[in-house]
């Protein structure tokens, strides 16, 4: 059964760089713990352009931000001193929890250029661990385990599917993956969590008897469920147990609307260390006032 079908909406973050947003989504704010879903790209990096695209230092509170790139390079720099360029097919797994900042900048395209291709996901904290120490992870090779089946090729990103764990440290029950589907070829969705969804990234697949084209995340219910290719298609399955109730304003995460305006405040006031490395830029908050928080769900 399908109980939400959400389209990316063309986002700026600023400069020259667009995403397509799909969560949070008015009619479905979470999958499982999942909180926010940009899909970068694709994009085109030319040698020489200037650094319009970069994604300067900001703030996060109460969440994992979890990177991950079909083509292109990127550059993470964060308040605890790591450095990691994240490349095709590995995670940059960065957990906030009381705070953190970071910056990723796209120096290689600058020099060389690029083709900038991939997705940005939050996974709201479970509310005893929202307050953890913050901290980075990046993996790749044997952390993200693979397979090759009837004409599905997948990547376990985090969590438990498909039999297999991922190497990243997780702090509720969840799945991500990234499945390269050939024309015709069938994939199961993840059973046993809460709440499941895919999103079609390239090309278009089957559901139901449906089509569906790339762009668009289709929620499921807990119903046994398979998604056919009709092309080429590069399709994210998520999800997971629900964590609860969120806020979320800007680059903030929190089961407590107070704690969310005093990371504003803080933010605000310079109280939250730069990058060591990225300390001389920040982006400011919005112009808007902080608005009347409402919880998603």
């Amino acid at each position: 059964m399908i109980k939400t079908i959400i389209e990316q909406r063309r986002r700026s973050l600023g400069g020259g760089l667009h995403v397509g947003r799909v969560l949070p989504f008015a009619k479905q704010r979470m999958v499982g713990p999942f909180i926010f879903f940009d899909h970068m790209g694709p994009l085109d990096i030319l040698p020489g352009v200037g650094a319009e695209f970069d994604v300067l230092p900001h703030p996060h509170i109460g969440l994992s931000t979890v990177t991950y790139l079909f083509s292109g390079n990127v550059m993470h720099r964060d308040s605890l001193g790591y450095e990691q360029a994240i490349r095709p097919q590995e995670v940059n797994w960065m957990t906030a929890g009381r705070g953190i900042t970071h910056s990723e900048r796209f120096e290689h395209g600058r020099t060389h250029g690029d083709h900038l291709h991939g997705i940005q996901a939050w996974v709201a904290l479970p509310a005893e661990q929202e307050e953890i120490s913050p901290s980075f992870t990046h993996h790749s090779g044997l952390d993200l385990p693979q397979w090759d089946h009837d004409g599905v090729i997948g990547q376990l990103i985090a969590g438990s599917a498909y039999g297999l764990t991922a190497g990243a440290e997780t702090h509720s029950p969840l799945f991500y993956a990234h499945l390269e589907m050939a024309a015709g070829a069938t994939a199961e969705i993840p059973s046993g969590y809460e709440e499941r969804a895919f999103y079609i990234a390239t090309g278009a697949v089957e559901f139901a008897g449906t089509r569906y084209e790339s762009g668009k995340m289709l929620v499921l219910g807990s119903a046994a469920s398979r998604v056919r290719a009709v092309e080429h298609s590069r399709v994210m399955v998520l999800g997971g147990d629900s964590v609860g109730e969120r806020y979320i304003y800007w680059n903030f995460v929190s089961s407590s609307s107070d704690r969310l305006a005093q990371a504003v405040s803080d933010w605000k006031a310079g109280k939250m260390k730069l990058p060591d490395a990225d300390d001389t830029q920040f982006i400011p908050l919005p112009d808007e006032p902080m608005p009347r928080l409402q919880a998603s769900r």
